[in-house]
């Protein structure tokens, strides 16, 4: 994927993440990790390793608020993405 395709990703997952913050049924703390990263989609001076990493955390956030349980398809879906975003900050 190239970078401005990461970064379209991004921006577009940052819409879905302020659409749930929206909800008061959904814990905003859940997007506390993706928060304290401080990448953000405008931020196009970061590295692309960078939004790669913000992209899987904030995905695991994303699966996190939509899943009833760790074994539910979002909540593997979210285990995954924990997994990538591991990988994605060994490589920063």
């Amino acid at each position: 994927m190239h970078k401005d395709e990461l970064l379209e990703l991004h921006e577009q997952m940052v819409t879905i993440m302020e659409h749930f913050r929206a909800q008061e049924t959904v814990d905003g703390s859940l997007f506390d990790p993706y928060d304290e990263l401080d990448v953000d989609p405008s931020h196009v001076h970061k590295s692309k390793s960078e939004h790669k990493h913000a992209v899987f955390v904030l995905g695991n956030a994303l699966a996190n608020a939509m899943s009833e349980d760790e074994f539910s398809p979002a909540g593997r879906v979210g285990k995954r993405m924990e997994e990538l975003a591991d990988d994605a900050e060994s490589k920063i």
